[in-house]
């Protein structure tokens, strides 16, 4: 069976989605020109995706815009806090590929939740193929969120991650298994308030826990819950090849 999927509107929603980005502290009202534009591409793309009410989604999703500006404050300020890089406030904003993510990210999260469909998870792949951050929309993801770097980071559909977290290159929050009937259930991990989760970690299942407080050292592989104030680390073996000296 032939389908007429309209594959070219992968490109209307990349356009949408950098617009998007860049008019979210322009657009002040759903009247002003700014939100005119976007809120036409938005329409189109829900038409074209056969979603009804667009016009009522856009209103309601503008009203959203003063709350997610707030997270990413408090995001930005998170990295300028704990990246010794970081010369400003300006250059996260304009600069880093890990909060370009994370503002994509809450952006798609909200329209989400108000019951759009496809859009979202477009708007994440887009993000997910210029930054190499894979961030589910339903993820659940609290304030103050932190990530370095950026590349080969993936946090699953049903992963919960509280407030003040930092994460480094190259983690994945995943499951254990991927199987449909898993649809309706938690398969990815709970990150509590103040975790620091650095490169290549690999955690995975939705009964893990990681407690509040706790330091996830950088190529540890997580599958059961760790308890607050942990310190999990991989050792590494180093051994030195002495060589063999022969008189001649």
């Amino acid at each position: 069976m032939i389908h007429n999927w309209p594959l070219r509107l992968k490109c209307k929603v990349e356009e949408f989605t950098k617009e998007l980005f860049y008019s979210l502290y322009e657009i002040t009202n759903v009247e002003s020109d700014r939100s005119k534009k976007v809120r036409k591409q938005f329409i189109d793309i829900l038409e074209q995706l056969e979603i009804t009410n667009a016009h009522i989604i856009w209103e309601a999703f503008v009203k959203q815009f003063s709350k997610i500006q707030k997270k990413l404050e408090l995001d930005a300020q998170a990295a300028f806090d704990k990246d010794p890089a970081a010369s400003s406030i300006k250059e996260v904003y304009l600069a880093y590929p890990g909060f370009y993510a994370i503002a994509i990210y809450r952006m798609s999260h909200v329209l989400l939740t108000m019951g759009v469909e496809i859009l979202p998870r477009m708007m994440s792949e887009y993000t997910h193929g210029i930054t190499g951050t894979d961030i589910h929309p339903g993820a659940q993801i609290g304030d103050s969120f932190f990530i370095d770097h950026a590349t080969g980071i993936v946090i699953g559909q049903t992963s919960i991650i509280k407030n003040n977290v930092s994460i480094y290159q190259g983690v994945t929050l995943g499951g254990v298994q991927v199987s449909k009937e898993l649809v309706n259930v938690k398969r990815h991990p709970t990150i509590e308030n103040n975790v620091t989760i650095y490169a290549n970690a690999t955690i995975l299942g939705g009964d893990i826990t990681i407690g509040e407080n706790c330091i996830i050292g950088a190529n540890v592989w997580i599958t059961e819950s760790i308890p607050p104030n942990t310190i999990v680390s991989h050792q590494s073996s180093i051994k030195t090849k002495i060589r063999n000296s022969y008189a001649s």
